[in-house]
């Protein structure tokens, strides 16, 4: 929490503060002095059975899983959630955001990745080719008929 306040951040206008229910999401929205509101359309993805396992742990019990799930983005071997059901569930989130005004949401990489997709209407495959660093802000605005990405990934430090 004492990295977030050496950033100088300081809280944007705005009318809406969303955060992803995990606890991870709301503490840091609560270092970053708002208090949002939770909305589940906002949750890191559903891992399944492989939810609280590393990576090696994965790739030493299911290899063709693991394979399946970086490569086909309808591919769900965890019995989680795909990253086509994500962007879709993410895609939901945004169409009610389009006449919210300033929003912050704070949420996990993976969700970010698939706001990108869903505002560019870019294709699920694009999904791994989107790399978005923890703590950092990705600007996206709706200007009553579409939405563009302004920024992407910025660092909340300053350098």
């Amino acid at each position: 929490m004492g990295k977030i306040a050496a950033t100088g951040w300081a809280i944007p206008r705005l009318q809406h503060v969303w955060s992803a229910p995990e606890q991870r999401a709301q503490q840091t929205a609560k270092a970053l002095g708002l208090k949002p509101s939770l909305s589940m359309e906002l949750a890191d993805v559903n891992y399944g059975t492989w939810s609280g396992k590393g990576i090696d742990e994965i790739q030493a019990n299911d290899p063709e899983g693991l394979a399946a799930w970086l490569t086909d983005e309808d591919a769900a071997p965890h019995g989680g959630e795909s990253f086509v059901q994500l962007i879709a569930r993410v895609g939901i989130w945004m169409k009610k955001q389009t006449d919210a005004g300033h929003t912050v949401a704070v949420t996990h990489p993976v969700v970010i990745r698939a706001a990108i997709l869903c505002g560019l209407q870019a294709p699920a495959h694009s999904f791994w080719r989107i790399e978005v660093a923890p703590l950092s802000i990705t600007d996206l605005r709706f200007n009553g008929r579409l939405w563009t990405v302004r920024s992407m990934g910025c660092s909340l430090y300053r350098s």
